[in-house]
């Protein structure tokens, strides 16, 4: 009887063993070195693997080594829903991802390399970190609430901003050391983000353009900024380590003589030098289609185009920045959904009277922009990656050939992800 017990209980320590060292064999698929990968997992498939056990989170391991991770309550409802992993993978590599668990409370603290803020102004002077905010109207008056006057997003590569008020237009912040800085911007004492730093420095000037990504909608032949709609909100979804990701919504487009509304989607990893915008149009008419550019006010170079492994490419390279050195700023979208490329005209619509914010000389009637336009679908969103790189930051990015390169390695990439088995 005893070593029937015995037998038993063997049996059973022996499948609780094999049970903790589940997970997956990953691949890459092309014979080059891919380093800050992120896999995402819904917590679906994390289950079908393992049970989950109350209060427990997933930890992920190749090798012994505990790769860095986030957990992620992306739909709100109070419950971790998906996991994002970081990882490296060798050239035309193959890894065993193993999947365990650990309490919440106990959950590893990985680097930092993501962040995101809203910051609103507060009667001292400082900023207060919101998660979820709605902008001013500019009808009656303008006034800027929001920290460097943005929603603003980081990695350890470059910084990000999206105006907070009816321009609705995105900006830049070139960055020459890795660290996280957008906490900092604008709080009393701190230098200005106009002047060259220790970290980089505001390096576009947008004017009344699509600055680096805006949104608009083609219709009938004429471009409709996303912006002075009536109502503009901000919503955290998740950030930390591997992913930051928030909305921008909107409601009270109005394009033409119709009504619509909008929410764009943005996410940003470590080590990447773009961002994903995924926008979507509910109620666009038949034949509209999402647009987004970048401003060509100090270019003195045609900008360039091509294709690769699927996806089609838009950019610009020559030396417009506010530190009058190199810039290179790109769009890349999916080959088969490329509607219309073009180039606005240069007219200042502000200066013939067309002006909507006159604190800033802006128009909301689009110029001095490149642009790319992509069919819209019925049943996903327009999804597009927007790509900016400083010449003072890295020797590649100081010609057009090295920001090219560096561009088709990265739709490669996208065309071929690391293969989950």
């Amino acid at each position: 009887m005893y070593k029937y017990l015995l037998t038993i209980l063997m049996l059973v320590v022996g499948m609780s063993s094999c049970r903790k060292q589940t997970g997956w064999v990953i691949v890459n698929p092309l014979p080059v070195e891919r380093n800050d990968e992120v896999l995402i997992f819904t917590r679906n498939e994390v289950s079908a693997k393992l049970a989950i056990p109350a209060g427990e989170w997933p930890l992920f391991t190749i090798n012994g080594l505990t790769l860095p991770s986030q957990v992620d309550d992306i739909n709100g409802d109070g419950k971790w829903d998906e996991v994002a992993v970081l990882l490296n993978m060798a050239a035309s590599g193959e890894s065993k991802m193993v999947v365990s668990f650990t309490d919440s409370s106990a959950y590893p603290t990985f680097p930092k390399r993501t962040n995101l803020r809203l910051g609103i102004v507060q009667p001292d002077g400082s900023y207060a970190e919101v998660d979820n905010y709605t902008a001013p109207s500019c009808r009656d008056s303008f006034r800027i609430i929001a920290q460097a006057e943005s929603v603003n997003w980081e990695n350890d590569k470059f910084g990000f901003r999206n105006y907070f008020d009816c321009r609705n237009v995105k900006d830049l912040f070139g960055k020459i050391r890795p660290e996280l800085v957008i906490d900092s911007l604008n709080q009393p004492g701190y230098k200005s983000y106009h002047d060259l730093s220790w970290w980089g420095m505001d390096v576009l000037h947008c004017g009344s353009s699509l600055g680096s990504g805006g949104i608009a909608l083609l219709w009938n032949d004429s471009l409709y900024r996303l912006g002075s709609t009536n109502v503009y909100e901000y919503r955290k979804i998740t950030e930390g380590p591997v992913r930051s990701v928030f909305e921008l919504r909107y409601s009270g487009w109005h394009v033409d003589s119709l009504n619509l509304e909008a929410t764009e989607r943005i996410t940003v990893y470590p080590g990447k030098y773009w961002f994903t915008s995924e926008v979507v149009v509910p109620e666009a008419p038949l034949g509209a289609e999402v647009v987004t550019g970048i401003v060509t006010s100090r270019l003195t170079r045609e900008p360039f185009s091509f294709s690769e492994s699927g996806f089609t490419c838009m950019g610009t390279h020559d030396k417009q920045s506010l530190n009058n050195d190199e810039l290179g700023m790109a769009v890349i979208v999916p080959e088969n959904e490329v509607g219309k490329t073009g180039r606005t005209t240069d007219i200042d619509y502000f200066a013939k009277g067309f002006q909507t914010v006159k604190e800033k000389s802006f128009s909301n009637l689009i110029s001095q922009t490149c642009y790319i336009s992509q069919k819209k679908s019925e049943t996903k969103p327009s999804i597009h990656w927007f790509s900016a790189v400083w010449g003072l930051e890295k020797e590649q990015w100081k010609t057009e050939e090295g920001f090219r390169a560096y561009l088709k390695g990265e739709m490669n990439r996208l065309a071929n992800p690391l293969v989950i088995k």
